[in-house]
This record gives structure tokens, sequence and C-alpha cells, in this order.
């Protein structure tokens, strides 16, 4: 076994805990709340070294990334925001299309002094790291998509078709009346329905993102980052007439969700594509699969 086996293994047991639960992050990262782009996005800072930001998905926070951060940070400037809306960020009513939010992204980068960066996004993370990477491509130096489409590109319409993706359409006031009290239920359907195995969500974990999803105005905004998808479209088929991104793209798919659709997906806005597929997993990498999933990610970024 490699030193840097050894030395990301470690890593990952540090910021896993014993009992179960949201993985720590390591004790060197810090938090702040940065005014960007007309909101305030809470953001955990550590590590230093190239920078990377990390950009999570619908149903958890910035929290997910606890244990590709652990490693990263060993040698990465390693930059996680909760999204505009969700996890301890600000709440604004307006402001979920993806371009809108990459703009957030770019303006916590400069209220931080981070010129080039990496981009890892997850779910809708990924839709916002392709939105803020097609309007900032000298900026960005690799890009890597897990476990989600990007509205309007490539096979969106016959994805649009699968009977479980119902969320999409599901929000206004009456739906939000539905859930109200109700977050762990209407969240344990993502956690159980789109995992390998849903017993690798723990009830720590389900409890831990159920209180911050039932935080006043989360749910709106949750529903709000899904309604944006028609706008979306049509912003990302922009972006794609403008020309394919250019820089190295990982497509990360769990073998029990989107496999090598990712790669698909990938390649109808960017030119360099890698394919990647983590076995024994639905949708949740880094829950289902943390070891398989850091080793992919370190791995792409390491390349030269």
């Amino acid at each position: 076994m490699s030193m840097r086996t050894l030395a990301a293994a470690a890593a990952l047991a540090a910021a896993t805990p014993a009992l179960g639960g949201v993985p720590a992050y390591p004790a060197e990262f810090t938090t702040q709340e940065i005014a960007a782009n007309g909101t305030t996005l809470h953001v955990r800072v550590g590590g230093s070294g190239p920078a990377v930001v990390l950009i999570h998905g619908y149903g958890e926070t910035g929290d997910m990334w606890a244990p590709l951060a652990a490693e990263l940070a060993r040698d990465h400037r390693v930059i996680v925001p909760d999204l505009r809306g969700m996890g301890l960020s600000a709440k604004p009513a307006t402001g979920y299309d993806k371009k809108t939010e990459g703009e957030d992204i770019a303006a916590v980068l400069d209220a931080l002094g981070v010129g080039r960066v990496e981009v890892v996004g997850h779910d809708i993370g990924n839709m916002v790291a392709y939105a803020f990477t097609a309007q900032h491509r000298a900026r960005v130096g690799k890009l890597v998509l897990m476990d989600a489409p990007l509205p309007g590109v490539g096979p969106w319409e016959e994805i649009l078709k699968n009977p479980l993706l119902w969320h999409f359409r599901f929000g206004g006031p009456d739906m939000e009346r539905l859930v109200a009290g109700r977050e762990r239920i209407y969240l344990d359907r993502f956690w159980n329905e789109f995992s390998a195995d849903p017993a690798k969500w723990d009830e720590a974990q389900r409890n831990h993102y159920a209180a911050l999803y039932a935080q006043p105005g989360a749910m709106h905004a949750g529903f709000a980052q899904f309604a944006a998808f028609d706008q979306d479209a049509i912003d990302n088929q922009a972006f794609v007439a403008a020309g394919k991104l250019d820089m190295p793209v990982l497509a990360v798919g769990g073998a029990a969700s989107f496999g090598p659709t990712m790669a698909v997906v990938a390649r109808f806005a960017a030119s360099n594509v890698t394919e990647a597929v983590i076995p024994a997993a639905g949708h949740w990498l880094i829950e289902e699969n943390p070891e398989a999933t850091v080793a992919t990610v370190r791995t792409f970024l390491d390349a030269k």
C-alpha cells in the first residue's frame, strides 16, 4: 500500500464517526458567513494549496463533503459552501436558477481571494458547478460532476420521463404545507429510493439533515431549486452553444444510479471527459461508498 493510500485512509477515518452520523470536518476547518451576490452563504474553509470548491446538492448540505474535504485539505485549500437557501446559508425568496447560483460561488471565491480553482459538484451541485464553470471557463482547472443530469443538456428530455423524478415538478405553496412538519418523511424518500442500500443512511444522518430542512424557508428554497430547471435548461443550452468546456471533466455515476450515463451527459457539454462508475453505490456516493468516491476524485485531481 502506497504512502498516499495510507494517508488517504487515515484522513477518511478521521472524518468518519465510529457510531454513525454526519462525519465531522477536521479541526483545522473554519466557518464564516460570506456576503455573495445579494445573499449570504455559510462557508467552510480548510487546508492550504491549490483551491478546490465542493458544491452539495438537495437532501444534504456542505456537511456531506467531510470525508473528501479531509483528504483534499492535506494539500489543497478546500472551500465548501452551503448553497443559497440551504443548510446554514441565508434563504432569499429568489435567485435559485443555477446561473445565479454559479455567480454566488464566484462571489465567495472573490471574497476569499481565490482565482483559479478546481470544482466538484454532486446532484444539484452539479448544475451549479457547470453554470459557474461555463461562465468562468478560464478560472476552472478541472471539473467533477457527480450523479445528476444537467437541465437541457444531452438526454435531458428522456431523463425527465423517469417516474422516480416526479419531485422535479413538486413544489408550490400547497406542497410546502403538505411537507411542513413532515420534512423527515419527505426526505426519507430520497435517501431510500436513490440508495443502493438505504441502511447506509443511519438515523443520526437522517435527523441531522431533516432538522436543517425544517428551518423556516428551507423547504421553499429546496423546491425553488427544482422549479428553476426550465430556466436552467435555457441557460445551459446557451452555454453549450457558446462552445463545449475544454478543461478535464470527470463524470462520476453510482453503479445503481446514473452510472455511465453521467459521461454521456457530460460529453454534450465538454470535450475532455473521463468516465467513472462507483461500485456498491446509488446516488449518494459519499455516504454509500466514501472510500471509492474519495479515491476516484483524488486520482483525477492529482493527474497532470
